[in-house]
């Protein structure tokens, strides 16, 4: 993928977030936890998989393109697991997870507050809320 390094946090976690789409991850949502008190990162990316491999895929796709672009090594979690693997870049962190997973944590709903973004077909943000966006069937 193509691109110039992103000027913003939000620019590069929206790129995560495109990375990960790129992968045929779903269900992304991109959160602004900015002005919540004692938030990890100013940014979570949370995105479903569907496989093992796919998560291998994404997660090496976003870490590969983030060095690439001089935006360092995220410390990674997860990857022996392989049903949820976490990419920390300290103001952005990014979840990949299987959908199983994903249902089962709910990690968005724990930061309902958050400004919550989606990406159209074509990668850019979209404003949208926790409470209106497609949930993952069980």
């Amino acid at each position: 993928m193509a691109t110039s390094k992103p000027r913003t946090v939000k620019g590069r976690a929206v790129l995560c977030a495109r990375l990960a789409q790129e992968k045929l991850a779903h269900d992304i949502l991109v959160l602004d936890l900015g002005e919540i008190e004692a938030a990890p990162a100013e940014y979570f990316v949370i995105a479903s998989v569907d496989s093992d491999a796919q998560l291998r895929a994404a997660a090496d796709s976003i870490e590969d393109a983030m060095r690439s672009l001089g935006l360092g090594s995220p410390r990674s979690e997860g990857r022996g697991t392989s049903t949820w693997v976490i990419l920390d870049y300290f103001d952005i962190v990014v979840h990949l997870m299987l959908t199983s997973t994903r249902e089962f944590y709910k990690l968005e709903r724990l930061w309902g507050d958050a400004k919550a973004y989606t990406l159209t077909e074509k990668g850019t943000a979209k404003a949208t809320t926790i409470s209106t966006k497609r949930t993952v069937e069980p």
